[in-house]
């Protein structure tokens, strides 16, 4: 934990920060694919660094809250304003499928829903870390429920970027 304390692997503060290393990974090899679309291997590289000040924060106890800076390890309402910015843009680009889609049209969109699967596991991680009050404030919760569409966004925008489309689910 950081600033001290010990906790064990099964606790939900651990499963939620180990779940945004999870998506790091992921997003790593999203970004070894090399994406096609416009300015998306520079946006994955950004939001993996962001992921590692999320991560900070969950492996703060709330108590030691006022010890995280801004963008450094606490995530901040800027952070959660920029991903809204990155999905507005790439939908008036490459406006989104109104049904359910079966990822995998590319690797590297396949890729980035498995990364938006893995982030949702961390928002239910956070979401528990919330109810038990283990958070100073919601922040780090609005920023995986939105980095999680701007994921399924960003794997739709990859895809239109080659010309492909995902199937319907039906």
């Amino acid at each position: 934990m950081l600033y001290g304390g010990r906790v064990s692997k099964d606790d939900i503060r651990t499963q939620a920060y180990g779940t945004t290393d999870e998506a790091v990974a992921a997003l790593g090899l999203a970004r070894s694919l090399g994406p096609t679309a416009d300015g998306l291997d520079q946006l994955i590289l950004e939001i993996q660094k962001q992921l590692f000040v999320v991560g900070a924060e969950l492996a703060t106890d709330a108590v030691n809250a006022e010890k995280l800076k801004p963008g450094i390890s606490k995530v901040t309402d800027d952070m959660v304003h920029a991903l809204e910015a990155h999905i507005d843009r790439m939908t008036d680009q490459s406006p989104l499928p109104n049904y359910f889609i079966v990822p995998g049209a590319s690797s590297t969109s396949a890729v980035l829903d498995l990364a938006r699967a893995v982030v949702r596991r961390a928002e239910r991680f956070t979401v528990t870390m919330q109810s038990q009050d283990m958070l100073s404030d919601d922040c780090a919760l609005r920023y995986l429920n939105r980095l999680s569409d701007l994921l399924f966004t960003a794997a739709r925008f990859e895809e239109a970027a080659l010309g492909l489309q995902a199937p319907p689910s039906r």
